[in-house]
């Protein structure tokens, strides 16, 4: 199998990419390694799929998906039958900084791949959506048949957006996509912006830590390897066009899922987590709720269960241990 890997220098994209290429698939990875968090990460997210490949079933190539003309130009002599669509610009407190970034990376970047897929008909196209979707949502757990009319941050707006233009795409040109809301993904090789990251190099540090809300939050943490077990289960079943009503209400080849670990932590418990892999305690910095930002997630996802057979293993108790392990390693902290 040929698969197209966008993001694949991206904390996911790199995960899923060496998950397809331990199952004897190709691989083209694309990614344009934007200076969002250090470049040198990515770098060596794409060094470490490289040994993994072990030869010459991946190939990284360097581009923009967010311009036409490069993805276009880029991609013009690569065969491949699926896509897994994971490039984007992350981030929701970023998007309240940078708002045309999401504009260019998530809208128009988005749109650019629903055209090269209607231009080259793949198999099917998986894409990457949000639990931040569900902005305000009281009712728990999330699931992807409730209203998702109020998101609370940009970078929230633009991946409803996605969910709508595939929907068009796929209703108008038959084309099967699958759209993965991630509910908060954590692990080894993970992603500078976000909490694990964050409070371990803090904890270790002997730095206070920033405590949004108060710690009055619950997070429905996802582990990496669980989350690219259902990426690629969803790659390997296309939605049918047959009429039937889809995960999310469509009737065209279009599902949606939710893809998470389904138990949300309270904050202050996971952050207990955290300080006994360090071997040491946090300084509590508490501060107010953020712009953009919810008190909670949790996600349904009996959906991707049943018709998938998705089942996450991975607790927070182990997760976070095998996270912190990592970074000490990455960084050569011993």
């Amino acid at each position: 199998m040929q698969v197209l890997v966008t993001g694949a220098a991206g904390f996911i994209g790199a995960a899923v990419c060496e998950r397809l290429l331990a199952r004897g698939d190709r691989v083209t990875g694309i990614d344009n390694l934007n200076n969002y968090y250090p470049v040198s990460l990515k770098e060596d997210r794409v060094a470490r799929i490289r040994a993994a490949a072990g030869g010459e079933r991946f190939d990284f190539r360097q581009l923009d998906f967010s311009r036409m003309d490069a993805l276009s130009g880029g991609l013009a002599d690569c065969e491949f039958e699926r896509v897994v669509h994971l490039g984007a610009q992350p981030g929701v407190r970023y998007s309240l900084e940078n708002p045309h970034a999401y504009l260019e990376a998530n809208l128009a970047g988005h749109l650019n791949m629903l055209e090269l897929a209607r231009a080259r008909q793949p198999e099917h196209m998986v894409y990457a959506s949000s639990s931040s979707v569900y902005g305000g949502n009281e009712k728990v757990p999330f699931s992807v048949s409730d209203r998702v009319d109020h998101p609370y941050s940009l970078y929230a707006a633009t991946k409803k957006a996605d969910e709508l233009m595939s929907e068009t795409y796929a209703h108008l040109y038959r084309l099967p996509q699958t759209g993965l809301r991630f509910f908060t993904v954590y692990g080894p090789w993970g992603r500078p912006d976000m909490m694990p990251w964050i409070f371990t190099a803090k904890i270790l540090a002997g730095e206070p830590i920033p405590v949004f809300n108060n710690g009055k939050m619950r997070r429905d943490f996802t582990y990496i390897d669980d989350i690219v077990s259902g990426v690629v289960a969803s790659l390997d079943h296309a939605p049918a066009d047959d009429g039937s009503e889809k995960p999310g209400g469509s009737l065209a080849p279009h599902a949606i899922y939710n893809i998470g670990n389904n138990r949300p932590e309270q904050l202050l418990d996971v952050i207990g987590v955290i300080e006994k892999a360090c071997g040491r305690k946090a300084v509590l910095d508490m501060q107010p709720m953020q712009p953009g930002d919810v008190t909670q997630t949790y996600a349904d996802i009996d959906a991707i269960q049943a018709d998938l057979g998705f089942a996450p293993t991975t607790p927070v108790e182990v997760g976070f241990p095998r996270f912190v392990e990592w970074f000490r390693a990455y960084h050569g902290l011993g």
